[in-house]
């Protein structure tokens, strides 16, 4: 059993799904001798380099987007940091101070 051929991500491969559908519609003679194997081999290889194309867009998609992710939590990384550094500075100026006032 295969999925629907007739979506959008198969528009390119209309043309030779349609030459598969009329090649059917001549009959379960024509078809079981083997006389739509061909046109089939042609339709499985549109569909395949179809598959292939949409798979590598959603794999740049999805290297893009954990790129975008791996940014943003750099720069939370980044004031993360930054305010416990600063945090660090202003106790230790606290402590210089009343370490100061004891003496």
């Amino acid at each position: 059993m295969h999925s629907h051929l007739h979506t959008p991500y198969n528009v390119n491969c209309e043309e030779v799904m349609t030459a598969l559908d009329e090649c059917h519609a001549r009959g379960f003679l024509y078809k079981a001798v083997g006389n739509c194997n061909d046109i089939k081999r042609e339709v499985n290889k549109c569909l395949s380099a179809e598959r292939a194309d949409r798979a590598k867009r959603n794999r740049d998609d999805a290297r893009n987007k954990r790129a975008r992710i791996e940014e943003i939590w750099a720069r939370e990384r980044g004031q993360d940091r930054a305010s416990t550094s600063a945090d660090a500075g202003s106790g230790a100026a606290a402590n210089a101070e009343s370490s100061g006032a004891k003496q």
